[in-house]
């Protein structure tokens, strides 16, 4: 009879989250010892070395133990909690709209009447929804943090797809007239090359037409700028401002109507002749006892005007 291994708590059902989380814990947990080791020992060693100057030797290194021993616990714990770190960075629009508009209710909601309350909350809502220039910078901000999270899965399938690589950080993004441009920085695993060739799948993963992406700083390499298109602004008919320019009285000019030819041939075409020079066949000579004469090239030259 088998039984599940422990770090399966679903069995053998392992799925694309789990993967990455096992990955990510096991970075960030040695990360975490190597920074908690470096740390402790040259925050130690310096601080030993001040204290030196004021008091005896051994007594500076139990003071630079004591000093450089709880740093190195802060620099471990700020290691290993990045992933969440990270998690909320991705989250942080979210969090504090969301934190925003409660705190909003509940004042608003402690402070006046019930009837006020809805009046004040239909406007708030309303308002918005009615008018349209409001209504579509809601919409186009509401596509950036959409399209934030739609890049961070599209990124875990390229690093589950290459067996390597670590999450790019998703800085910010805003709105354009065509869609929404992101900012990223990347980590190893990574690069401009790859994510070219994966410009249709991160189009279809953020709902939109086409996906551009680009260096954003001609030092840095990792530091990219993404392009999401889900319009064309150029479709419309604009009208020519030369038309207000003409005068509307101006009389209108006679011009003969040219003679357009139905047929054409080459006689009729007025083009100079060029007379090209004839290259005369180079003389032979005859042998005293008669034989086939010699020529002077080995190969006949052709005359040119007998192809014309």
């Amino acid at each position: 009879m088998s039984k599940s291994s422990p770090r399966r708590p679903f069995g053998r059902n392992t799925g694309t989250v789990t993967v990455i989380e096992a990955k990510v814990h096991r970075s960030s947990a040695r990360n975490a010892r190597l920074a908690f080791i470096l740390t402790a020992v040259m925050v130690g060693l310096l601080a030993a070395v001040v204290a030196a100057s004021s008091m005896h030797p051994i007594l500076a290194l139990f003071a630079g133990a004591l000093i450089g021993a709880p740093t190195g616990g802060i620099a471990w714990v700020l290691v290993r909690i990045w992933p969440v770190l990270r998690l909320l960075w991705w989250w942080t629009p979210e969090i504090v709209l969301t934190v925003a508009a409660l705190t909003f209710w509940v004042q608003l909601a402690n402070h006046t009447p019930a009837p006020v309350t809805l009046v004040v909350v239909a406007l708030v809502v309303g308002a918005p929804a009615a008018v349209p220039v409001i209504r579509r910078q809601l919409v186009a901000w509401t596509w950036c943090l959409v399209v934030r999270h739609r890049l961070r899965v599209c990124f875990a399938q390229f690093i589950i797809a290459n067996q390597s690589g670590s999450l790019p950080l998703i800085l910010w993004a805003r709105p354009t007239p065509v869609g929404e441009r992101v900012w990223v920085y990347l980590r190893p695993g990574l690069s401009l090359a790859d994510l070219e060739g994966r410009l249709d799948r991160i189009a279809v993963a953020c709902h939109a037409a086409t996906a551009l992406v680009e260096r954003a700083s001609d030092g840095n390499a990792a530091y990219l700028r993404f392009d999401i298109k889900r319009r064309e602004v150029l479709t419309a008919t604009v009208g020519s401002p030369l038309v207000d320019v003409i005068n509307p009285d101006t009389p209108a000019a006679d011009r003969p109507t040219p003679v357009i030819p139905t047929a054409l041939d080459l006689p009729d075409v007025d083009a100079a002749v060029i007379a090209l020079p004839v290259q005369k066949k180079p003389a032979t000579t005859s042998s005293a006892n008669g034989s086939k004469p010699a020529a002077t090239s080995s190969a006949p030259e052709d005359d040119v005007s007998d192809w014309i």
